[in-house]
């Protein structure tokens, strides 16, 4: 089992979501989350101050996979949230060991 963590722009979620649904994905975990890459922040405008913005919004999107689904993952989301510009985001996957349901103690994918 994969855990599949993507950082996405916000207004790029519903076409994520609908993607992953595309390939037969049935639940994830989302997280607003603020920071900072290369797109490195920008300064705003407020009632005439200037003002820097470090931390920019973004999405956290959690999706525990089998490994046979990993590459479809991936694929999906690098398409539907991709813009070509600074700032679309990154894949983590890591190694998931153990997945428990706390309702019925299914364990692993029967978890999932």
């Amino acid at each position: 089992m994969r855990l599949i963590t993507a950082i996405i722009k916000p207004f790029k979620l519903d076409s994520v979501r609908e993607a992953l649904s595309d390939i037969g994905i049935q639940g994830l975990t989302l997280t607003e989350v603020r920071g900072f890459g290369r797109q490195k922040g920008h300064t705003e405008l407020y009632r005439g101050a200037e003002y820097a913005v470090d931390f920019l919004p973004k999405i956290k999107l959690e999706i525990a996979a089998n490994t046979a689904q990993e590459d479809a993952v991936i694929e999906a989301i690098t398409a539907a949230a991709y813009t070509g510009k600074i700032g679309d985001g990154k894949i983590f996957v890591t190694q998931l060991e153990q997945v428990v349901r706390i309702r019925t103690s299914e364990q692993g994918m029967e978890a999932v």
